[in-house]
């Protein structure tokens, strides 16, 4: 067979072997990264030895490497970088540093793997990079990336991934001998600093014009050719100065990314990364050996654990070390703890220097695969980790405000989760109308911007009980959550409802998939905000076509009323069943058996009311002919031989084992309503048990469940003492309800009936689901 021929006929089998790979990996819900090494091992030498031309394929792979660290520098986004510089330029610069004195001194101590600080130094920077791609991936998938945990991250990631360019480039000084590899070090750090300046100047100066005469063309292809011509013309450049390809591929695609036509370059140059990078990644695979795996499996699973566990003890402390909480830090901890794939490109370039022999070289790149494997599962098993209850109490208490404003509101208030864009607007139109406000936020950025402006506020994590609870959530009127990501929402509204379960909570959906979930944890209102621009463009064309606007209003309000199910996409029964368990495995939910012969059988979840009488959440019944309800209404029964999913904490998880067994009884369905009612100050109730009350012979009342500091406490023993704050489930006649309540409360103060009114736009819909009406102080 002709040589040229068989490069394609070779070209045709690792992509196709890739592609294979890779979409059995996807099939196994795996970074499809690891399909891509696995094909390649498959086709290469060491497998079934069907590619011949191997020199010619690892030639072309090359510009696999080049454009992914092109593309690498045209997303690189100063802007995102400093929103956590301290922890990302700090902690991701110290994390590199003594992740690389460590392994100089294992080495040295034990005296394997790296004869020479060196090849230490080659080694520590190898393990110091994380996966940028299995990370963000993970992230992604469970909407984590706004998280403080995933901004983390994603800053400690950006900076290794900057840190990448500076390793190449220093790469070639570690060769030398060790007299002179100071003076090779500053040699190269000088060329670096030179060829940025210039780079600097190019960037400003001649990119700009460039790039916009190959937009003028208005032709794509033109513009993909300029810019490919431009990437591997500065990445040769840079080779010809002694510098990598990777790094000056690296720098023409930072040179690109402030200009206005990043965005475009990227989506033009992405199809071709892709590709370029599969058959990289493939020609990694095919260098490995799995025989030789096999035959050191025990060592390399070794050094995946050292691993694991090096870099989990070097990131946790640096993250707990600017003042993050304990959770922050371990997840954080947890999820860096792999070997990146750009360690490939380190370690393919230390075997062409010799800095590392090819059986270090094999075991690095098994090491790397079996941790990009395992991340994904340990990120899955987070959630789990921090329901270990010795770990949980280790952890809540440093979720603690970290400052708090000199004043706070104490009552009939509005608590705002959140001051992005949507919550800023939100504070100014609530304080428009003259009534008092707390904001809960996280950046110092934000909290400075309250600080000025002189906002009350609360500095720390809107998911926590603590904070929750410094804001006064117990006593709010109201609340708006408008986080940037799902998780904090949930858990956000899940524990506000602990404290206060009557309380009237709106809430912004960040995607659509959410809002069945928010209404089944219990939010009053949920606004997604596509919707609500949709419903408002649409009343706007609508009305100028002659529609009347009371039509709009009316068609619209419906719209909302059934959870925009008219806007939303279709989904199939299974998707949403998925979507529902990936959803509910972060907080802490269980599929609860319902007995035989229990009580609940039969009764409708309106009958039932599981969150007032027993504090969980219902999120799903699984019959027992297989029909699965995801989140059922208050009209769906409970059958015999369910199965139900709920949220809830451990003992309202035993109060739900307590009604469905029937050794706690359950309000007729002829007589009693149910009631949450809070115990305010100057209360005559306050300081007196439940026993010397009598409400139950006085008014017919049953006092089913308290709650106290978050704390569900079903049927509470008669010789429990009220306190100010705690909220008591009433059970009985409505009117003897309405005498009981009017008796706890001090005479000055009244209940007052809360009726939210439904508007349209993103904050504006936000703001006026609030209860604006009942926040006056009485």
């Amino acid at each position: 067979m002709q040589e040229d021929f068989r490069l394609i006929v070779d070209l045709v089998l690792v992509l196709s072997a890739a592609a294979f790979g890779g979409l059995l990996a996807a099939i196994l819900r795996q970074p499809v990264l690891l399909g891509y090494l696995l094909g390649g091992m498959v086709v290469g030498p060491a497998g079934l030895g069907l590619i011949k031309e191997v020199i010619q394929v690892e030639t072309l792979a090359q510009f696999g490497v080049a454009f992914l660290l092109f593309a690498l520098g045209v997303e690189f986004s100063f802007a995102e970088l400093r929103k956590v510089q301290k922890i990302a330029l700090g902690g991701g610069g110290l994390q590199i540093i003594l992740t690389i004195l460590v392994t100089v001194v294992v080495c040295g101590i034990t005296g394997a793997w790296a004869t020479l600080p060196a090849k230490g130094v080659f080694l520590g920077a190898i393990l110091s990079l994380s996966s940028t791609a299995v990370v963000l991936k993970c992230l992604m998938e469970r909407n984590e990336t706004e998280t403080p945990h995933g901004q983390v991250m994603l800053g400690i990631l950006v900076v290794q991934d900057l840190a990448l360019g500076l390793m190449l480039a220093v790469l070639p000084a570690l060769d030398q001998p060790p007299e002179a590899i100071g003076k090779a070090v500053l040699f190269a750090l000088l060329r670096i600093g030179l060829f940025a300046a210039g780079a600097v100047a190019v960037g400003i100066w001649l990119i700009p014009p460039l790039l916009r005469f190959l937009a003028r063309t208005e032709s794509q292809e033109l513009f993909l050719l300029g810019v490919v011509a431009l990437c591997l013309g500065i990445a040769l450049f840079t080779e010809s100065l002694g510098l990598s390809i990777e790094m000056g591929a690296f720098v023409a695609g930072l040179m690109i990314s402030e200009v206005e036509y990043a965005d475009q370059t990227l989506t033009y140059v992405e199809p071709v990364r892709d590709i370029f990078a599969t058959l990289f990644f493939a020609s990694i695979g095919m260098l490995i050996d799995p025989i030789f795996l096999w035959k050191n499996l025990e060592l390399i699973l070794g050094l995946v654990a050292l691993v694991f566990l090096g870099k989990f003890l070097i990131v946790t402390p640096l993250v707990r070390l600017f003042r993050y909480s304990w959770k922050t830090a371990v997840i954080a901890g947890l999820g860096l703890a792999q070997i990146g794939e750009f360690s490939f490109v380190l370690a393919s370039e230390g075997q062409v220097l010799g800095l590392v022999s090819r059986r270090v070289y094999l075991l690095i790149l098994g090491t790397t695969a079996v941790t990009l494997v395992l991340t994904p599962f340990v990120m899955r098993l987070v959630p789990q980790l921090f329901e270990i209850p010795w770990l949980k109490n280790f952890l809540d208490p440093t979720d603690l405000p970290l400052d708090v404003a000199p004043e706070l509101p104490s009552q009939n208030h509005v608590v705002i989760c959140g001051y992005g864009r949507v919550g800023r607007n939100l504070v100014q139109q609530v304080q428009q109308h003259g009534y008092p406000v707390v904001v809960i936020d996280q950046s110092e950025s934000k909290i400075q911007q309250l600080r000025e402006a002189g906002i009350s506020y609360v500095y720390g994590n809107a998911a926590s009980l603590h904070v929750l609870q410094t804001a006064g959530v117990a006593q709010a009127r109201g609340m708006g959550i408008c986080l940037p990501d799902a998780m904090s929402t949930r858990n956000a509204l899940r524990r506000s409802l602990e404290l206060s379960p009557d309380l009237d909570v709106v809430v912004r959906a960040n995607k659509d998939k959410d809002i069945e979930l928010l209404y089944q944890l219990g939010a009053k209102e949920v606004v997604q905000p596509e919707f609500e621009a949709s419903l408002e463009l649409v009343s706007h064309l609508l009305n100028r076509m002659g529609m009347s606007l009371a039509t709009i209003q009316q068609q619209a309000q419906e719209i909302r009323k059934h959870h925009y199910l008219e806007l939303r996409p279709q989904r199939s029964a299974s998707e949403v069943s998925r979507e529902l368990e990936l959803a509910t495995q972060d907080m802490n939910s269980r599929w609860y058996s319902l007995p035989a012969n229990s009580p609940l059988s039969g009764m409708n979840l309106a009958e039932a009311d599981l969150r007032n009488l027993a504090g969980v959440s219902l999120m799903a019944i699984r019959r027992a002919t297989g029909e699965e309800v995801d989140y059922p209404d208050n009209f769906t029964t409970i059958e015999e031989g369910d199965r139900l999913l709920v949220v809830g904490q451990a003992e309202e998880l035993a109060a739900l084992d307590d009604l469905a067994k029937g050794k706690a009884a359950i309000p007729a369905k002829s007589a009693p309503s149910c009631q949450w009612i809070l115990v305010p100050e100057n209360s005559p109730f306050v300081g007196k048990t439940l026993a010397h009350l009598d409400i139950e012979r006085q008014y017919g009342i049953k006092a089913s469940a308290l709650r106290r500091e978050g704390k569900f406490i079903r049927d509470p023993e008669e010789d429990i003492a009220l306190q100010v704050g705690d909220r008591i489930l009433l059970c009985g006649g409505y009117h003897p309800l309405k005498l009981l309540q009017a008796s706890l409360m001090p005479e000055e103060q009244r209940s007052i009936p809360i009726v939210p009114v439904v508007q349209a736009a993103e904050s504006q819909a936000l703001l006026e689901y609030l209860p604006m009406d009942n926040l006056r102080e009485p």
